[in-house]
């Protein structure tokens, strides 16, 4: 008797949605935020290649945290195509590619999400029995400080070590080693 083989659901990417866009601070008459495309005030600005800090900047960005070490804004941000990034070899590449730029740098960690030890995952591991969806780099990550905060649990765990349960009270090693006759 042959049996069928086992039907594989998918496993989807939380990609990026677009380019991304500053929010100008206005709203529209429907009120939603009104977005302005990057390209727009940096196709009539030179690109400054040695600019890596927001408070470098005297027009826009000013806020901007930036901590992803000696790279500047041109080392990822395309200087001739502000609606993409490019590699290191200088190919472009779309805002929704960004595990591919983030790979060439961060290879152990790429490696460790193409093998499901990285990144967030909702679903299923056994893709037999349901579909998973997986995100990108930038969707625990900001890409200017990359870093993920450190956070503690609110509560510790409570273990059966840490926490012993009131039926099994912990005996003491001494308790536990036999009495010489």
């Amino acid at each position: 008797m042959r049996s069928e083989p086992a039907v594989l659901h998918p496993v989807l990417i939380r990609e990026p949605d677009g380019t991304p866009a500053v929010n100008s601070g206005m709203v529209d008459a429907q009120g939603k935020a009104v977005e302005i495309a990057c390209v727009t005030c940096h196709a009539t600005s030179t690109p400054n290649p040695q600019i890596n800090r927001g408070d470098q900047l005297l027009k826009f960005h000013q806020g901007l945290h930036y901590a992803h070490g000696g790279l500047s804004c041109l080392s990822c941000h395309n200087a001739s195509d502000y609606s993409s990034l490019h590699l290191a070899d200088n190919r472009r590449i779309e805002f929704k590619d960004v595990m591919q730029l983030c790979g060439q740098c961060h290879g152990h960690q790429l490696e460790s999400y193409k093998h499901g030890a990285h990144g967030g995952m909702n679903g299923h591991w056994d893709l037999t029995r349901g579909p998973r969806t997986r995100n990108t780099c930038t969707n625990c990550h900001d890409p200017h400080a990359p870093k993920f905060p450190l956070v503690q649990p609110i509560f510790p765990p409570r273990d059966r070590i840490s926490v012993p349960l009131p039926e099994h009270p912990v005996q003491k090693t001494h308790e536990l080693l036999p009495k010489n006759p």
